[in-house]
């Protein structure tokens, strides 16, 4: 177990140190692409630039979760800070919800009243915002995916991608052809983009803050594992299965045993069974 955690650790510092990295460009940019989107009255790219505002909120609050996450426990957070990381994947995912709903509506007030853009400007700034996108997404992609934190920022900064290859697209349509609603029409593109992506965020952490089972753990299938694998199990009752964060399953069980087997036996047979079966490690058990 000492082992594993010091893994976690490493992981969780090298994906502490790609997340500021991230933070720090997105936020340079940001500034950039409002004085960009502003100057040549594009809305694609004030979407963009309010989409950045976003990324370097969601950025920071991402690194303050794993400085927040390293805490010891206390008496009274007795699992400590860990699943804080969770929670702001959650609200990476509703402020993801928030920026293409404002995009939207800044698209449909467009269309009523369309004003000039200056597609040269335009298209210079979107191609330096791809390329800086691209760059924080490589950075981003090098760390643990697996980690809820880490694919939210990945999925803000892969929603600025979009944005910043629609304000492209935009910006050489304007230019052959001064059809100036392919902005508000690539603009609302993208948000559709990003409103599923924010879904599946909000939905895979919404779960695991919920208490909800993880995936390919079926507490039926487990119960029927125990009775059948396990010698010395009568019954098995009162199984709860949580995660603490994306990849840590927990559980709680009562088992009835039979008497003539040692209730300690019975206890490190189970866990046993558990973990190599399931990869539970943290089992909360009680015999009767």
């Amino acid at each position: 177990m000492g082992s594993s955690h010091d893994h976690d650790h490493c992981h969780s510092g090298a994906g502490q140190g790609r997340i500021a990295i991230a933070a720090v460009l997105t936020g340079l940019f940001m500034v950039a692409e409002v004085a960009g989107g502003l100057i040549s009255g594009s809305l694609a790219l004030l979407a963009d630039a309010g989409h950045m505002l976003t990324d370097f909120a969601a950025l920071s609050l991402a690194w303050f979760a794993f400085q927040l996450a390293k805490r010891p426990p206390t008496s009274s957070h007795t699992f400590g800070f860990e699943r804080f990381p969770v929670l702001a994947a959650f609200v990476n995912g509703l402020t993801l919800f928030a920026i293409a709903i404002w995009i939207v509506i800044e698209a449909i007030e467009r269309f009523g009243s369309p004003g000039e853009i200056l597609a040269g400007t335009m298209l210079y700034v979107a191609i330096a915002g791809l390329i800086v996108n691209i760059v924080v997404f490589l950075i981003l992609r090098g760390g643990d995916r697996d980690n809820l934190n880490i694919r939210g920022a990945m999925l803000h900064v892969l929603g600025d991608m979009l944005g910043s290859a629609a304000a492209i697209i935009a910006a050489l349509v304007i230019m052959r052809t001064d059809y100036t609603p392919i902005d508000p029409i690539l603009s609302v593109f993208v948000a559709l983009l990003i409103l599923r992506s924010a879904w599946m965020l909000v939905k895979e952490s919404g779960h695991i803050l919920l208490q909800g089972a993880p995936t390919g753990l079926d507490r039926d299938e487990i119960s029927a594992d125990l009775l059948e694998n396990v010698e010395g199990v009568e019954t098995v009752d009162h199984m709860h299965i949580w995660s603490l964060t994306d990849g840590r399953p927990m559980m709680t069980v009562e088992v009835q045993a039979s008497q003539a087997i040692e209730p300690s036996k019975l206890c490190d047979a189970i866990k046993e069974r558990l973990d190599q079966k399931f990869g539970v490690e943290h089992v909360t058990l009680e015999v009767r």
